[in-house]
């Protein structure tokens, strides 16, 4: 199975995009847990990295990307062009998720 190329830009440069196929997007949410909410929130107050919501956040990547990859090979495309990834907070205090958000343009591209 041809793995699907990812791109941010819509231009590629050594490549022709021979068809559109339109937008794909993927979405990964996590649950945060009490004790990791807990050990933020006392960082936010001293200052200092969060390794446990950069660790979600790669996996949240991963995830979406992993799932656009799906959607984009459903749609008989095998590459993604203007890719954008936005993080979000959502959920209610207390309940604590995070969302990572793929999308771009699913298209079918060749080398020239």
């Amino acid at each position: 199975m041809e793995s699907i190329q990812i791109f941010t830009t819509p231009i590629l440069d050594g490549y022709e995009i021979t068809e559109y196929h339109g937008l794909v997007t993927a979405r990964s949410v996590r649950a945060m847990n009490v004790f990791r909410d807990i050990m933020t929130q006392f960082r936010d107050l001293f200052g200092g990295r969060s390794e446990s919501y950069e660790n979600i956040m790669d996996e949240l990547q991963l995830d979406a990307l992993h799932e656009l990859e799906i959607r984009t090979r459903d749609k008989g495309a095998n590459a993604v062009v203007g890719l954008l990834i936005d993080f979000d907070n959502i959920g209610s205090k207390g309940n604590s998720l995070l969302m990572a958000f793929a999308k771009g343009t699913a298209v079918t591209i060749r080398k020239k």
